[in-house]
């Protein structure tokens, strides 16, 4: 029985970190595990210029060393924000490109105007976009895509098996050298399409759609704190998901979509979509890989697919997580002011924890 390992430090490619009190209250939460993170744009207003970029990747390192003087964060915590750009039916190609080889951005990020948080300004035709999208494949810039269909008439559940059949697979033949990865994967469909792409195809997966169902989210009562976007699936779905995660397919890796809201704009009749699992991400996988049995995986899975497909570095960094007999506790909750924001809570006991970044 293995009790003890030793991996890559991982790195997380689908984060939000928010802005203001709330940068400053979760931004340790991920600091102290991830040496790198792709940091979304949609803040209000959107991030989408380089000089956007500039500014809130300052504000990021501002609040990540406020964290390490205020003792929140080890001295020597090294974490790196990846910029990412908001993409809009306005957006300027020569800004972009110029970001990119700037070093300034690692990606551009496609809403669906109306898809999730502070969407409103995505895209609301991909043909809008495409004088962007093929500069980006010329310079070889990774397009990170929200993957549903807004439409009314489409049901939910549905979102992004009609993103894929509408949107993605059209775009994929139209521009078959752009990089793409489809962030949060949750369904079936998703999981093969992108197993049925080349290398430049990849996908992020979250813990809470590795971990959980719908039915976690509706049985018995409605759980807001589980409500996210794209929403939990049918368990037929998750078990293709862990399956992928599983499998060592270097097209998977893990992208938290840790989004953060405050208990009572996730409490309330239209409550916010976001789940806050930053705190205890790694003791999540590493408890699912281990009832797996597939441990020797984990390291691939968080911490080297994800710079391959990146064309960065793998991270000179390790992690360590030691396995407990007793399960492993996370605080509740983190205060955001004069709010709090609720940690993930995975439904079942966690025997793992990390015990060192070094």
């Amino acid at each position: 029985m293995t009790n003890r390992i030793e991996i890559v430090q991982p790195d997380d490619w689908h984060l939000h970190l928010r802005d203001g009190d709330m940068l400053s209250s979760v931004v340790g939460a991920s600091a102290q595990h991830f040496r790198r993170a792709i940091i979304m744009p949609n803040l209000v207003p959107p991030v989408v210029t380089q000089a956007d970029a500039q500014n809130y990747a300052s504000r990021i390192e501002a609040a990540t060393k406020q964290a390490i003087d205020s003792n929140m964060l080890h001295a020597d915590t090294r974490f790196t924000p990846l910029m990412t750009l908001y993409l809009t039916d306005e957006s300027d190609a020569t800004d972009i490109v110029s970001a990119s080889k700037a070093g300034v951005i690692k990606a551009v990020k496609l809403y669906p105007a109306g898809a999730t948080t502070n969407s409103a300004s995505g895209v609301t035709d991909i043909d809008k976009v495409m004088p962007v999208l093929e500069a980006m494949a010329e310079h070889n810039i990774v397009l990170c895509m929200h993957g549903e269909i807004t439409r009314s008439d489409v049901d939910i559940f549905d979102r992004e098996k009609g993103f894929i059949d509408e949107v993605l697979a059209p775009l994929r033949e139209r521009l078959p050298e752009l990089r793409i990865v489809l962030e949060h994967v949750t369904t079936a469909d998703g999981v093969e399409f992108v197993q049925s792409q080349a290398s430049n195809t990849a996908a992020t997966m979250t813990p809470h759609h590795l971990l959980l169902n719908r039915n976690n989210m509706l049985v018995g009562g409605i759980r807001p704190h589980y409500y996210c976007l794209p929403i939990l699936k049918r368990e037929e779905h998750r078990q293709v998901l862990l399956d992928a995660a599983l499998s060592g397919d270097k097209r998977f890796f893990l992208g938290t979509d840790s989004a953060p809201h405050t208990a009572n704009t996730k409490e309330a009749p239209c409550g916010c979509a976001g789940v806050f699992n930053a705190p205890n991400t790694m003791s999540t996988l590493a408890q699912l890989f281990d009832d797996a049995d597939a441990l020797s995986m984990l390291e691939g899975f968080t911490s080297r697919n994800g710079p391959n497909f990146y064309q960065l570095p793998i991270n000179d960094s390790t992690m360590t997580l030691e396995k407990s007999e007793q399960p492993v506790s996370f605080p509740e909750s983190i205060q955001v002011g004069a709010e709090k924001v609720v940690v993930f809570d995975p439904a079942q006991p966690l025997f793992w924890r990390v015990v060192e970044v070094a």
